[in-house]
């Protein structure tokens, strides 16, 4: 199954890249090599497979929870904000780098 340069065109039109026609023709030249790279997977027996979406397939969260597991080490929160440039209440202050024009956070 070889892309037509009407396929390449669209393609490169949706992903919003400019292609003159020399290179049109070398995009689809090169897309057409890659694709026809893939044919042997073709032939392997894939009757039964469940596609997957992600490769760690059902898992959700993979961040620890957010406890302290030694209190006598843990760093007071006076001791860990008394170097901060900008602080409120018992958080660092930083800048909004959202651009929503809300100011600091």
């Amino acid at each position: 199954m070889a892309l037509s340069k009407e396929t390449v065109a669209g393609i490169a039109d949706y992903a919003r890249i400019a292609l003159d026609d020399q290179e049109l023709e070398e995009m689809t030249a090169y897309l057409n090599e890659a694709v026809g790279m893939l044919g042997p997977i073709r032939t392997y027996d894939l009757d039964g497979v469940e596609p997957t979406y992600h490769p760690i397939g059902d898992l959700s969260n993979v961040m620890g929870e957010d406890v302290v597991d030694d209190a006598v080490r843990a760093l007071p929160l006076d001791v860990a904000l008394d170097n901060a440039g900008s602080t409120s209440g018992r958080y660092f202050r930083v800048p909004s780098i959202l651009g929503d024009g809300g100011g600091d956070r």
